[in-house]
């Protein structure tokens, strides 16, 4: 059965840090790319970061490019997103997304102002 789980999310303060993980697994093909979007509500889901787990290639939106980085942990399927200089915008859910034959993506991990 193949699973993807993020987690690291919760309370952060403007101009915080947080980082979150993603650690997808039971796929009987190869990973091809893991990725981080993120979605607020009525909105369409953003494409945060990217990472081709092979070639340890990454992409990243220009609205968090300087203060994200993505990176992979030992195993190939494993994914974390280290996020700095947080703002209100990045205060939404996480979703991340392992891309195999087809996309298979995560409940996703909520980021919230901390008041």
């Amino acid at each position: 059965e193949v699973k993807v789980v993020e987690s690291g999310g919760g309370l952060v303060h403007p101009g915080g840090s947080l980082r979150l993980s993603c650690e997808a697994s039971g796929f009987s093909n190869s990973v091809l790319s893991m990725n981080w979007f993120r979605q607020a509500p009525g909105n369409e889901r953003e494409l945060v970061a990217r990472i081709f787990p092979v070639s340890g290639t990454t992409n990243y939106a220009d609205s968090v490019n300087g203060r994200f980085t993505i990176s992979r942990g030992n195993g190939r399927n494993t994914a974390y997103l280290e996020m700095n200089n947080l703002n209100t915008y990045d205060m939404v859910m996480y979703i991340c997304c392992a891309r195999s034959t087809t996309d298979y993506c995560g409940q996703g991990t909520q980021v919230t102002l901390s008041s």
